[in-house]
């Protein structure tokens, strides 16, 4: 089932920011899974024959259903007229070659060598990990449900980076300073699936 939500500037639970791109959704509770969903890219097809893409970046409050997606207007009036309110829908998890060419990492406001929250942008497939390297090696970081992974003591703030999606493909992303609220680009991007 889809409805669809006034997404204002695009912004939502993933705390990615504004979007010019307002084809995007909120993944019901059950399947945002903690914000484990941010980011992905879906395959939303109607039972009227129509199809569009759009990326996650919210979540869909209860009484959204698991399976339910709640579609920015613009993409649900891709679909079908606003007025029909709830349109039946199947979608399918994508990995698209129209993804950005490459992965930005950006740390939280506030973040220092004391403490860091990093967050993953622009990633074709969803993100699984993050870990940091640390002078024990690489130590994964747990990720809240507003799509940041933390390091609460610091350990691993302003080190190599290593990002493993979904399929188990790893990219590690060096040289990049603590620097809180800047999208940082990289070179590297998830190869399609």
């Amino acid at each position: 089932m889809a409805t669809a939500y006034e997404a204002a500037d695009g912004n939502g639970a993933c705390l990615y920011g504004p979007s010019a791109d307002m084809m995007i959704a909120a993944m019901n509770h059950t399947d945002y899974e903690s914000s484990r969903a941010c980011g992905a890219y879906v395959l939303v097809r109607a039972a009227n024959g129509a199809s569009i893409t759009v990326r996650i970046v919210n979540e869909c409050p209860l009484p959204c259903a698991p399976g339910q997606l709640d579609l920015s207007q613009q993409a649900f009036a891709k679909l079908a007229d606003l007025k029909v309110g709830r349109l039946p829908i199947t979608w399918s998890l994508l990995s698209p070659a129209a993804a950005p060419a490459t992965l930005s990492v950006r740390y939280k406001t506030g973040s220092s060598r004391y403490w860091c929250g990093i967050q993953v942008i622009g990633h074709r497939n969803p993100v699984a990990a993050l870990e940091v390297r640390t002078a024990g090696g690489w130590r994964q970081l747990p990720r809240t449900d507003y799509n940041y992974f933390l390091a609460a003591d610091g350990n691993g703030c302003g080190s190599s980076i290593r990002i493993t999606d979904i399929y188990g493909e790893r990219l590690t992303v060096d040289g990049l300073a603590v620097r809180p609220d800047v999208a940082q680009p990289t070179r590297v991007q998830f190869a399609r699936h």
